[in-house]
């Protein structure tokens, strides 16, 4: 067998044929490689072993990944230091790495495990192999020790400290003092990690600084390549109608929030005499950026928009996100329009999918819907008639679809959301509860309802897809909720689906005294939703095929769905499952990021919030208990802020896990989820990101 045939699906039936690691040398011997030839099926071999199919031994032979029970897969570390991997193939569940396991790999690393037994956290392993170091910078404080310098992570899941280079360039800095700098060496054996620093933070005093360490921290990018920009640049943005089904007459309107600039989705809706027609047009976003383009690269890389409060770091330029792709009012657009036809009670009874021309007749806030809605304020013209009228409509019809939702068993938790309140300048001015209106609801199930059309539409046709999947509560966690049940005195039924179960739950306690505490408790139990080749179905929505389509300004995994949609309409085949299936595992970690460094800033702010308020008292609800204290959520302020056990001093506390409580020894005081209690603001470090109360005893 020449090189020119060989590969890695060859190599690996090699290696399956022998039954057995073997040499290198071995297997350019029996090929009959020539030296050129050997330098390329080397080459072959590096790659194998850098994807994860083979694993090199110590001894220099190559065996398969499966056949020496290994896994590859992406570290998470936990702040007690343990870890958690999360496996690079599909359907596999994810590996708990003790922390004297974990050897010289940090958060974030792709590392190999080797498995080696199933515990009381299920799969069990150590880390033999740091594949790709994910982690190129970190972020803590500075600390002198004789005549070397250290920078401490901040964040708890970096349990090694980092030797500073050059420390004599930067000899007036004090201890303490917060930095980010750039991983130069990583830790091995017993040598220190080394680091360069990049940047110097005095202190973290606006939300401008918050916002850019957050950025230095999680190592997003600043800026767009120079060859994105200059692909654009070369790029005539012309939009036509050919290909297209035209639909610019129709009042297509966009309904966003009140500083939003990219709009990835219009939406119209028309009565007939048996129900209703739904159009929700998405930007098509994949006819300007091809595949493996640039601004693709790119794209794919990000992963995903971050928004922090007063900024955004696009996936896609501003010539795209902002202007050509977005769905702005009175322009014609590209689209790709998802077109649902309705009966009265809301079952579909035909469908379309198709790229479209339209123009938005409209740019609607959130707000404006709602106060149009409930008090029919004519803020529209009169030449704007039809667009309030298929407003009613859209409620209408939105009424429906979730009624019938919530009747498969879709679990809606209702959680207000924080808003940070800025000034024109981009001072913090407030932390409120942003009100859950009906006009979100609309929205929220117009998108709903198109990205299960696509997800169906695609899977009948049997084509691979990024599915969105949320996986059911495993069963220690549904115990654990009928545990709380017991413990709360609140009776419940069981039902064929946890689905029901857990609604009827939500349902029961309602407007109760254990309202807030059961929908934390159950909110937690929930896994983490993900990107996947395979369809598990969306547990929360109760769908048995759900994906992300209606954002593909924002979302890279709804661009391939848009590319996978275009393919199937025009007949080509677009990706296999074999390219998805790491896509799909790269996106859902991209995204985590993006999750993790969305909230940082905003914990952060709220701090920041609270600087200027030590030993002022606020009433407050307890969110959540935990061995070394309890967090309380401000009902004046959405603030959280922890009260530890070292604060509380009229008594020795125990942690009552089963209980969901904590318990004083002499006194016999509780304190529980949902418990109103008076706290007083004691510590407000930004920096550290710790915000602490003190019990007000009445």
């Amino acid at each position: 067998m020449k090189l020119n045939n060989l590969s890695e699906t060859h190599l690996i039936k090699i290696l399956e044929k022998e039954k057995r690691p073997i040499k290198l040398k071995d297997i350019e011997r029996d090929l009959r490689l020539s030296q050129n030839e050997k330098k390329r099926f080397k080459t072959l071999v590096k790659d194998m072993i850098k994807k994860g199919l083979v694993f090199k031994l110590k001894n220099k032979m190559i065996g398969l990944r499966k056949e020496l029970n290994l896994e590859t897969g992406t570290l998470w570390c936990t702040k007690n230091g343990n870890g958690i991997v999360i496996p690079e193939r599909e359907g596999k569940e994810s590996i708990y790495i003790p922390q004297r396991f974990i050897k010289h790999a940090i958060h974030g690393d792709r590392v190999v495990v080797r498995l080696d037994r199933k515990g009381i956290h299920g799969r069990e392993g150590k880390i033999l192999e740091v594949l790709e170091r994910k982690t190129r910078t970190v972020t803590g404080f500075i600390k002198r020790y004789k005549n070397l310098m250290y920078l401490y992570p901040d964040d708890e899941r970096m349990p090694h400290h980092f030797i500073i280079e050059a420390p004599s360039k930067i000899v007036s800095l004090k201890d303490n003092t917060l930095v980010a700098a750039k991983i130069t060496k990583f830790p091995e054996g017993a040598q220190d990690p080394i680091c360069k620093i990049v940047k110097t933070f005095e202190t973290l005093s606006s939300v401008k600084t918050i916002s850019l360490f957050t950025v230095y921290k999680y190592s997003l990018p600043m800026k767009f390549k120079k060859t994105t920009e200059l692909y654009l640049k070369g790029l005539s943005f012309n939009i036509s109608i050919d290909g297209r089904k035209d639909l610019r007459e129709k009042p297509f309107v966009t309904i966003d929030g009140e500083l939003a600039k990219d709009f990835d989705d219009a939406v119209c809706v028309e009565k007939t005499k048996n129900g209703f027609i739904l159009y929700v047009s998405i930007a098509d976003v994949s006819h300007y950026v091809p595949i493996h383009s640039p601004p693709d690269s790119e794209a794919y890389e990000r992963g995903t928009s971050v928004y922090f409060p007063g900024s955004v770091i696009p996936m896609l330029p501003k010539i795209l996100s902002n202007n050509i792709c977005s769905l702005n009012p009175n322009q014609d657009r590209h689209t790709i329009t998802i077109e649902l036809h309705y009966d009265k009670h809301g079952n579909i009874i035909d469908r379309a999918f198709y790229p479209s021309l339209i123009k938005s007749a409209m740019r609607l806030t959130y707000t404006k819907v709602e106060d149009l809605l409930e008090n029919r304020t004519t803020f529209l013209k009169k030449d704007k008639d039809k667009i309030f009228r298929q407003l009613e409509y859209m409620a209408e019809l939105a009424t429906i679809l979730k009624a019938k939702r919530q009747k498969r068993g879709t679990i809606d938790f209702d959680f207000p959301e924080p808003e940070v309140v800025l000034d024109i300048e981009g001072g913090l001015t407030g932390i409120i509860k942003s009100p859950r209106l009906f006009s979100h609801t609309i929205i929220e199930e117009f998108m709903i309802a198109a990205n299960e059309a696509v997800a169906e539409f695609i899977t009948e046709n049997n084509k691979p897809l990024v599915y969105r999947i949320h996986e059911p509560p495993d069963n220690e966690k549904m115990l654990n909720i009928e545990k709380m049940l017991h413990t709360l005195d609140v009776g419940y039924k069981r039902h064929t689906s946890q689905q029901h179960f857990l609604q009827s739950i939500l349902k029961k306690v309602k407007g109760t005294a254990y309202e807030y505490f059961v929908n934390r408790i159950i909110l937690r139990s929930m896994k983490q939703a993900k990107y996947s080749i395979l369809n598990k179905g969306h547990f929360g929505l109760a769908s048995k095929a759900y994906t992300h389509f209606t954002s593909p300004i924002r979302r890279y995994p709804d661009l391939i769905n848009h590319r996978i949609l275009k393919g199937l309409i025009s007949g080509r085949n677009i990706y296999t499952e074999e390219e998805l299936e790491p896509m799909a595992i790269y996106l859902s970690e991209r995204e985590r990021i993006a999750m993790e460094a969305e909230r940082e800033v905003e914990d952060r702010i709220r701090v920041l919030f609270m600087k200027d308020k030590i030993g002022e008292v606020f009433e407050g609800v307890i969110s959540h208990i935990t061995s070394y204290g309890f967090f309380v959520e401000l009902i004046d302020v959405f603030v959280e802020g922890l009260v530890h056990l070292s604060e509380m001093v009229d008594d020795y506390y125990v942690f009552e896990e089963e209980k969901f409580r904590l318990k004083g020894r002499r006194t016999k005081k509780t304190y529980r989820i949902g418990d109103k209690i008076l706290v007083r603001v004691v510590r407000a470090d930004v920096e550290r990101n710790h915000l602490h109360f003190t019990p007000v005893l009445r």
